[in-house]
């Protein structure tokens, strides 16, 4: 049998046509949210609002783009929360106290976290162990290794009026007294390159096929081990650039935070459709359920309930989108 032709078999029992469907529901839940919180709160309907949203919404959207393709081979990377702190202290450590060039920062903050994505692919693929493990142990060192690596501090990438700071425009610009976040605009670029490359290229056809059935594409002549990697090159490269929109957008990176950033850029990915099983996702499908997790987040206290609520509720929405998942599984094998 072909690689084309096991690849295409597979493919064609992932129906990710169906996901469209879907997409649509996280895109209703979106707009009710939206009026939801408009109605309930009329400081909800502020630009600034708006802009809050977007900042949080970067980072968490570039974790929930990468990881999109451990979750299709079936994976997970879970040291992406403390990774995108470490690789961010990195680069701003040697921006801030060896003053090099914010471009060589930005690209030692890519290079690790692909670095870390090269680690977690060859334990998963290679050794054979299992991917929540893995990346429970990069995980920790991570969160580990940044605190090291700054003596405990906190460090500051260059501001605005610093020499440097050009790199916070990536994201915000400001016009007069208005902040215009372009930085979606780079999402929505992103998102629509690596939906190429999941729906339009070998490693993308090969991701959903290993998720689908790892030892048909293996059998069909497939190299699975190094697709495998690239998987989690891909998700450890996105982490990095998560690093970047963080350090852009925050004034100070804390060591020790990033637990938890994590979860909500695969419970992203797990609304926008992305089985828990593998098999089936979209990029464009994670982007929508980062919006879901970011307006909960950030409209809930403006309807008064708080942290412990928002996590609650949260949680529910997330069981609700694995039922789905569990559902649509059991229809189509009936």
């Amino acid at each position: 049998m072909s690689n084309q032709t096991a690849v295409s078999q597979v493919k064609g029992k992932s129906t990710l046509d169906k996901l469209g469907g879907q997409k649509f529901i996280v895109l209703i839940v979106i707009v009710a949210l939206i009026l939801l919180f408009s109605v309930m709160s009329p400081n909800f309907r502020r630009y600034t609002t708006f802009i809050s949203i977007l900042d949080y919404s970067y980072y968490i959207a570039l974790m929930a783009i990468g990881v999109t393709f451990p979750l299709i081979t079936g994976g997970v990377d879970l040291s992406i929360g403390t990774g995108l702190i470490c690789y961010s202290l990195v680069g701003g450590y040697l921006v801030s106290l060896h003053h090099m060039p914010v471009w060589v920062g930005i690209i030692v903050t890519i290079v690790f976290g692909m670095a870390v994505g090269v680690l977690n692919g060859a334990l998963v693929a290679v050794a054979d162990m299992p991917p929540f493990l893995v990346t429970l142990c990069t995980c920790m060192m991570t969160r580990g290794l940044g605190s090291i690596i700054v003596g405990g501090f906190g460090i500051s990438w260059p501001t605005l009026a610093q020499p440097g700071g050009w790199f916070r425009n990536i994201f915000k610009v400001k016009v007069g007294t208005m902040n215009v976040p372009i930085g979606i605009i780079w999402i929505i670029l992103l998102v629509i390159v690596m939906a190429y490359v999941l729906n339009h290229t070998r490693v993308g056809r090969y991701t959903i096929a290993i998720g689908s059935n790892k030892e048909a594409t293996r059998l069909s002549g497939v190299n699975v081990k190094f697709y495998h990697i690239i998987a989690y090159v891909i998700c450890g490269g996105f982490a990095g650039l998560a690093a970047i929109a963080y350090s852009a957008v925050f004034s100070t990176v804390q060591p020790g935070s990033g637990a938890g950033f994590e979860l909500e850029a695969i419970g992203g990915a797990i609304i926008g459709g992305v089985s828990a099983s593998g098999g089936v996702g979209t990029v464009t499908g994670s982007l929508l359920g980062v919006f879901v997790i970011c307006l909960l987040k950030t409209g809930l206290p403006f309807i008064g309930l708080q942290a412990n609520w928002q996590q609650i509720i949260t949680g529910l929405v997330l069981i609700g989108a694995v039922m789905v998942d569990i559902i649509k599984k059991k229809r189509e094998r009936n």
